[in-house]
């Protein structure tokens, strides 16, 4: 009954995330049995960390040997508030999709575990920089704080309050980035704007004077933050001393204040912080009123002095909205599998674009870049929207921006296209089906049904798609006959870089039996390439 529930619960979770960024976003990402997390990842017993609710492990893909952070959850033998907590916490991740937010790779459900496979960040925690540096200077601080606050608005755009913003949950992309990510959000919750929070959660330095009181909104962040600003700034906390006492002073809005340190930061940057720091929320800065103040909106100007979009990346959308649905939605499921590198070289021109720092961008931040800058027309900036807006909410998200570049600004190589025909190849057998596709797409897709997507690159015409084939289509190759051409590559491909896990032999299709025995020994070969 216990795991009856549990699985119920997280159905629950799937179909409720799906409603709000789309079936793709989430079942292509989401794994249940007979997948299994060790089809795909090595587990490692190296503890990365510990977030609230549980412990972070490393993992190594199986396929390319890519390291991953794995957290992993028991279903059974826990609290029932234990359980939505841990479903809360599953179903916020699975929405998450900007640059400075941490990415959720893969989930795998089994009959008494959830695991959660994330990017690992190793460039450390903010924390351990600030105690490298012992203060940051103004131009660092700003840069760090900008990072962060588009995170804490991003999700204060989408209804979701984090509720535990401190050093230890901002982390670095990698050791030599400034790149700055969100992590943890086993206290975060979604959240009504009518309604207050009661529960008294994060970690006391950080936690807002109303948090303590149980009666608050998701400005309680943006006290966290002040405080996070307050330590790289000045390299204090504001508020220490006994438990007893921190609640006092938090509960009053008396930090401690060193005249000396204080007195060499900038009056905008003090009454920055001051303005994070208020006791009463109404007069406290929202994120995106933080975003606006001056301390920020200078150093920012200063920044983008050159523009990060160009003709090419707009050429890229453009050459995106005339494909077909299916290589659209192969394309989306593609933007979940593609490195930190590969997403690093576009995501500025995504934030650029995203004029009002959500996170997303809307229709008419799009037609305000593409015909003020590009000067694209209303119609064609209008159809390259609605063909980005896969999951059709009316704003384009991080990853479907990603989609249009994939093949143009960022390369369609091997381990790219392996990850993604496994995203679609749900149950392990080697080729995308019908019923494959009617779970990740549902049972249509832009108006079109499964069976006419498959019948799109199945060259064979045995009703599935193969390794080859996927390959074939995506790539736009000519080899039509036999695939003899586009197997050579892959195998070529995969002696080069010794992959063992092309190596799986599997029984052949229907429409073989007739063939010649010349053709059946190129069959084999092909079949020999399947991705593992």
């Amino acid at each position: 009954m216990g795991q009856q529930q549990s699985n119920e619960g997280l159905k629950a979770v799937t179909r409720r995330a799906e409603s709000r960024v789309g079936k793709i976003t989430v079942s292509g990402r989401y794994h249940r049995p007979p997948r299994k997390i060790d089809d795909d990842y090595k587990l490692e017993k190296k503890v990365l960390g510990s977030g609230y609710n549980g412990e972070v492990h490393v993992a190594t893909r199986i396929t390319d040997g890519q390291v991953f952070a794995v957290k992993g959850f028991k279903l059974h033998g826990v609290s029932k508030e234990k359980k939505v907590e841990l479903e809360s916490e599953a179903e916020i991740f699975l929405e998450m999709d900007h640059p400075h937010v941490c990415r959720l790779v893969d989930v795998y459900e089994s009959a008494d575990q959830l695991f959660l496979v994330m990017e690992c960040m190793t460039g450390g925690e903010l924390f351990d920089r600030v105690k490298e540096k012992k203060r940051f200077t103004e131009q660092d601080a700003a840069e760090a704080v900008w990072q962060m606050l588009l995170a804490i608005n991003y999700i204060h755009s989408h209804g979701i309050v984090h509720r535990d913003i401190k050093l230890e949950n901002f982390l670095y992309e990698t050791k030599n980035a400034d790149h700055l990510k969100l992590i943890d959000f086993g206290f975060s919750r979604c959240w009504d704007t009518n309604t207050k929070m009661a529960v008294s959660c994060g970690t006391l330095a950080y936690v807002a004077p109303e948090v303590l009181g149980k009666s608050y909104t998701s400005k309680c962040d943006l006290w966290s933050l002040g405080v996070v600003v307050f330590i790289l700034l000045f390299g204090y906390m504001p508020f220490s001393g006994s438990e007893q006492q921190q609640v006092r002073n938090i509960k009053a809005g008396k930090y401690t204040e060193k005249k000396d340190v204080m007195d060499k930061v900038s009056q905008q940057a003090l009454t920055f912080v001051k303005a994070l720091l208020k006791t009463d929320p109404e007069k406290r800065l929202s994120a995106e009123q933080a975003l606006d103040h001056p301390w920020l909106t200078q150093r920012e100007l200063m920044k983008r002095k050159s523009s990060t979009l160009d003709t090419e990346i707009v050429g890229s959308i453009l050459e995106f909205a005339k494909a077909s649905a299916f290589r659209r939605a192969c394309l989306g499921m593609m933007a979940w599998s593609l490195t930190v590198e590969e997403r690093a070289k576009v995501r500025d021109a995504f934030m650029e674009m995203d004029i009002h720092h959500t996170g997303t961008i809307t229709l008419a931040e799009f037609k305000e870049v593409l015909e003020s800058k590009f000067h694209i027309t209303d119609d064609k900036a209008i159809e390259a929207f609605k063909a980005l807006d896969t999951n059709h909410t009316d704003e384009i998200h991080y990853s479907e921006f990603l989609a249009a570049m994939v093949s143009s600004r960022i390369q369609l190589h091997e381990d790219l296209l392996k990850q993604t025909f496994k995203r679609f190849d749900t149950d392990n057998s080697g080729f995308i089906t019908v019923e494959n596709l009617k779970q990740v797409l549902g049972e249509t897709f832009e108006g079109f049904n499964m069976k006419e997507f498959i019948e799109e690159a199945d060259v064979s015409a045995d009703g599935m798609i193969s390794y080859e084939e996927w390959i074939e289509y995506l790539r736009g190759d000519n080899a039509t006959d036999n695939h003899k051409k586009i197997a050579d590559k892959v195998i070529d491909n995969g002696i080069k870089k010794g992959d063992k896990q092309i190596d799986r032999k599997i029984a052949p299709k229907p429409s073989e039996v007739e063939e010649t025995s010349e053709a059946k020994r190129t069959s084999s070969k092909i079949k020999c390439c399947t991705v593992q």
